[in-house]
């Protein structure tokens, strides 16, 4: 989920904590507490220190080692250890129990997104991904704010108001898990057409991007509220590409491929020689993919620049006009 989520389920968090008697009963306990579950919320994403080296860095290590499961501990451990020092006479096992809990729940929530984490390292380094919730959801971010209005407005217990409100949250996560199963059973009894299906959330209730990886070729498109339209369309013939090939020898297209099931290549000649996008078919527009790795390669096919991240058409026009200046 996105870091405001996050935050907020950590204040949540707090509220529910009322419920363990000793954080209603102690007051130091309660500051620390209200510090661990905020922490243990947000602690799985301080990976995001690894942008510092760059963009490729970061896809390659953010929701890796720091949401697998010796993290569950970990962090908590980490987390306990410092509130300690600020406050010594608090209950820390319940300390280390609430902070637990929050990193659990940031862990466990970021799997239902596309993104996916490693969740299962050191077992397993693949991408675990559930597709049930976009990367913000409004209704779980929604239920937060009335439960902190309520709170604040109102003299019900936050211990039992946040219990219900995660029970709904529950709830909530498996009404739309069900719903996505209903409507990938309706695509694919619509379409007809072989191939692996994957429906991706939106920001929509009722709006799904949808990708169908066939033999020879992948299309995207969106289930509309009971309608399929397809958008784009990509040549899987494009992985033989001799550009293609070789850009894989770059270390943001490998950042990029190690990271993305869903990764696909498209190839143009240029002035210079070959432009090969790498793009992630999940994520896609009418006409753009927001997250792709670009390799500029000379006629000999080797790697002169490449790019990858986020990037909306004008920085990557921006990025390319730039190469262009340089090589004239």
């Amino acid at each position: 989920m996105d870091t405001a989520t996050h935050f907020a389920m950590g204040f949540g968090l707090y509220g529910l904590a009322h419920l363990d008697p000793a954080v209603a009963a102690h007051p130091e306990t309660a500051e620390a507490v209200l510090w661990a579950t905020v922490i243990g919320s947000q602690a799985p994403d301080f990976d995001g220190v690894s942008r510092l080296k760059g963009s490729a860095s970061y896809i390659r290590h953010h929701r890796g080692w720091t949401h697998s499961l010796p993290m569950l501990a970990v962090w908590p451990t980490i987390i306990t250890g410092l509130l300690a020092i600020w406050h010594p006479t608090a209950h820390l096992l319940h300390v280390f129990l609430w902070s637990a809990i929050a990193v659990a729940i940031h862990v466990g929530i970021d799997l239902f997104n596309s993104y996916g984490t490693q969740a299962w390292r050191p077992f397993s380094q693949q991408w675990v991904k559930w597709h049930v919730l976009n990367i913000f959801d409004p209704f779980i971010m929604g239920i937060h704010l009335l439960g902190f209005l309520l709170w604040e407005s109102t003299p019900v217990h936050p211990g039992t108001l946040f219990a219900l409100i995660y029970l709904v949250i529950l709830l909530y996560i498996g009404w739309r898990w069900r719903v996505r199963q209903s409507v990938l059973r309706q695509v694919i009894r619509k379409e007809g057409a072989p191939g692996h299906y994957t429906l991706v959330p939106t920001i929509r209730w009722n709006t799904w991007s949808l990708v169908l990886e066939e033999k020879d070729r992948v299309r995207m498109g969106e289930w509309l509220g009971g309608q399929i339209v397809w958008t784009q369309v990509l040549d899987k013939r494009a992985l033989e590409h001799p550009a293609v090939k070789a850009s894989r020898k770059d270390s943001k297209i490998q950042a990029f491929l190690y990271f993305s099931d869903y990764a696909y290549p498209q190839v143009k000649e240029t002035p210079t020689g070959y432009e090969v996008r790498w793009v992630d078919v999940r994520y896609h527009t009418k006409k753009h993919f927001p997250f792709q790795a670009i390799a500029l390669l000379d006629h000999h096919c080797r790697v002169i620049e490449s790019h990858v991240g986020w990037m909306t058409e004008q920085q990557l026009e921006k990025k390319l006009s730039s190469y262009l200046l340089k090589s004239h």
